[in-house]
C-alpha cells in the first residue's frame, strides 16, 4: 500500500508546483453536479434512466413535498392530542396509545424544524417590508437580518430533508467485504488485488479496522478471491455502493503486443449484524478442518488450522486459514458466515422494494456493471449516476476521489428515496 501510494504521488510531482501557486478550490453546483478540487475535474454526464440531482430549493418548490409536510404535521397533531387527552375511560387499547406515543417521539424533531422554518419565512416577509422604509439605517439593518434568516432557512430545509429520509438500521452495521476475480484470467486477478488494496486504503482513510478473513493469491501476485471484516462508524453506509461488477480497460502487464483488454471483478458488501436477529442452529452447521495451503511459513501443511463451515439448509460456505490458531480461524469463518446469512435475510425482505425502484442505486447486485476503470482515458466512470472521475491511480488510493464518488451516490440514493416517499404519499391520497 505504502509503495503504491508513493509511486502514484511520484508520477504526479509535475502537478505540485501549480497547486502551490494557485491553491485548489472547491466548486459544487448540484444542478449540473460539477466539481473542481485540487485541479482535478469531477463531473457527471447525462444520467441514464434517472432524474437530475435537484437542489434543496427545487425540492421545496415541489407541491408534493409541501403537501407531505402538511400531512405529517397533521398526523403529529392528531397523535399528540390523543396522547395528551387520553383518560382512564378512554376505550382505545394500550397498544394503540403506545404506537401514538412512539410516533409523537419520532416526529417531534421534524415538526420542530418545520415550524421553525415557517417562523423564519414569516420573518423574511417582514424584513422585505422594512426594506422599503425611508430610513436608510433601518433598511441596512433589515437587509442584514434578512440575509441571516435566508441562511437559517437553507439550513432548516436541509435538516428537514435529512429527517424525512428514514435511517436504515443496517446502515449502522459493520461489514464483510468480498472481492472475486471475474472474466479476464490473470489480468482480472491483478485488478482484484488492486481493488482489495483500494478498499484497505479506504478503511485507513476513514479510520476503520480492516481484518483480512480470506486471501487466495494467484501465481502473478493477483487475487482469485479475498474477504475482510471492516468495522467503524458508518462503514457499511459508505461501502454499500461498491457492491457489483467493476470493469477495467487497460493494456495488461502480460500483454506483449500492446492490445487493450477488458477484465472484470466482483465486489460483495455484506452487512455484519451488531445484534443477531436470527439464531443459527449448531445442528445446521458442518465444520471441517484441514491443513492450510499456500505461502505462510512453517504452520502451512503441518497443522489442521484451516476451517471451513457449511450452513446445510442454505449451502452457504465460509472458510478461513489466515491465522495459525484453529480457534481464531473458526471465529473468523463464523463471522463471515453470519454476515452471509444476515445479508440473505435482508435481500429477501427488500427484494420486492428494490425490484420496483427505477434507478437501483446500491442494490448490492453482483450482476450489474457499476463502474469502469479506463486507463487509456485516465477515467473512472460510475454508470449508475453517469459520473466520471479523471485520475485512475489517484482513485485507486481509496482516498478523496473514492470518498467524493460515494458521497454523490449517497445523495442520489437519498433523493430517490425521498421521491419514492412522496410518490407513495400521493398514491395513498388518490
Amino acid at each position: 500500500m505504502a509503495f503504491r501510494r508513493f509511486v502514484s504521488l511520484l508520477s504526479k510531482r509535475s502537478e505540485w508546483a501549480p497547486r502551490f501557486q494557485n491553491p485548489g478550490k472547491t466548486v459544487c453546483k448540484h444542478p449540473t453536479h460539477q466539481y473542481v478540487r485540487n485541479q482535478r475535474l469531477l463531473h457527471t454526464g447525462k444520467p441514464v434512466m434517472m432524474m437530475k440531482l435537484l437542489s434543496v430549493d427545487e425540492l421545496f418548490a415541489k407541491t408534493s413535498l409541501q403537501e407531505h409536510l402538511k400531512k405529517v404535521e397533521k398526523q403529529y397533531d392528531e397523535c399528540l392530542q390523543a396522547v395528551t387527552y387520553s383518560g382512564a375511560e378512554d376505550e382505545r387499547s394500550e397498544d394503540d396509545m403506545k404506537t401514538k406515543r412512539t410516533k409523537v417521539s419520532l416526529l417531534a424533531p421534524l415538526i420542530q424544524n418545520i415550524r421553525e422554518l415557517d417562523k423564519k419565512q414569516k420573518e423574511v416577509t417582514d424584513m422585505e417590508t422594512l426594506l422599503k422604509d425611508d430610513d436608510a439605517s433601518l433598511r441596512e439593518l433589515a437587509e442584514l437580518e434578512r440575509e441571516s434568516c435566508l441562511q437559517d432557512i437553507q439550513d432548516l430545509r436541509q435538516k428537514i430533508l435529512e429527517l424525512l429520509i428514514p435511517e436504515a438500521e443496517v446502515d449502522m452495521s459493520d461489514l464483510v467485504l468480498e472481492v472475486t476475480a471475474g472474466v479476464g484470467g490473470q489480468e482480472a486477478m491483478l485488478f482484484t488485488a488492486e481493488m482489495f488494496d483500494m478498499y484497505e486504503g479506504f478503511a485507513q482513510y476513514h479510520g476503520w479496522s480492516f481484518d483480512v478473513l480470506e486471501h487466495m493469491s494467484s501465481d502473478l501476485g493477483g487475487l482469485r478471491h479475498a474477504s475482510a471484516s471492516i468495522s467503524g462508524p458508518h462503514s457499511y453506509k459508505k461501502m454499500k455502493f461498491e457492491a457489483g461488477v467493476h470493469r477495467v480497460q487497460r493494456v495488461p502487464k502480460t500483454e506483449k503486443q500492446g492490445r487493450m483488454h477488458t477484465s472484470t471483478m466482483t465486489v460483495a458488501v455484506l452487512p455484519q449484524p451488531t445484534e443477531i436477529s436470527f439464531t443459527i442452529n449448531p445442528k445446521d452447521l458442518r465444520i471441517e478442518t484441514k491443513r492450510a495451503s499456500g505461502a505462510g511459513g512453517q504452520h502451512v501443511n503441518t497443522t489442521d488450522s484451516a476451517v471451513r463451515i457449511v450452513h446445510l439448509p442454505t449451502g452457504l460456505v465460509a472458510e478461513c486459514q489466515q491465522e495459525r490458531s484453529q480457534l481464531k480461524n473458526r471465529e473468523k469463518a463464523m463471522k463471515a458466515l453470519t454476515a452471509k446469512l444476515y445479508n440473505m435475510k435482508l435481500e429477501e425482505e427488500t427484494s420486492k422494494r428494490y425490484n420496483q425502484r427505477k434507478i437501483q442505486v446500491g442494490t448490492k447486485g453482483r450482476s450489474e456493471k457499476i463502474r469502469t476503470y479506463n486507463y487509456a482515458q485516465d477515467r473512472v466512470t460510475d454508470h449508475r449516476i453517469s459520473m466520471t472521475v479523471h485520475d485512475v491511480r489517484g482513485f485507486l488510493l481509496g482516498e478523496d476521489l473514492l470518498n467524493e464518488m460515494n458521497s454523490s451516490l449517497q445523495e442520489f440514493s437519498d433523493q430517490e428515496m425521498l421521491m419514492e416517499l412522496l410518490e407513495e404519499g400521493s398514491q395513498e391520497e388518490s
